[in-house]
């Protein structure tokens, strides 16, 4: 019953993503961000819960710098706060709308609630470098 629960919560907020935004994001796995790291690849680990105000704050802004970077190299892989308590813990997210930027295998940014679009930008920006 766990499985079909987690797989559940995993295709809720694939489509979720996927409808509400103009990137491609993907639900978290411990593969994927170790695949994506190892191919070189900034990547943005998105803590995020779908009743979150901030969090969908945060995805205005995310959509808006993919929109005028599509070509960025950065990839958003989501940790469902609600399904993902492990993850939650193991990037020691304080809570949802937790933001963390990893390049060549090291965390660049931390971020908790930020919503404001110089700051997102400046930190995605200087990810592409």
């Amino acid at each position: 019953m766990h499985l079909i629960k987690k797989l559940f919560v995993t295709l809720a907020l694939t489509l979720t993503a996927t409808m509400a935004n103009a990137f491609d994001k993907e639900p978290f796995t411990e593969e994927r961000f170790n695949e994506l790291q190892a191919a070189g690849h900034p990547v943005l680990v998105d803590v995020y819960a779908t009743w979150c105000p901030t969090c969908k704050k945060q995805q205005k802004r995310l959509t808006k710098y993919f929109e005028m970077n599509p070509d960025s190299a950065i990839k958003v892989l989501v940790v469902d706060y609600d399904g993902q308590p492990e993850w939650v813990k193991h990037f020691k997210a304080p809570r949802q709308s937790t933001l963390l930027l990893y390049k060549n295998g090291e965390q660049q940014w931390f971020s908790v609630a930020e919503t404001r679009e110089k700051k997102i930008f400046a930190a995605l920006t200087a990810a592409e470098k």
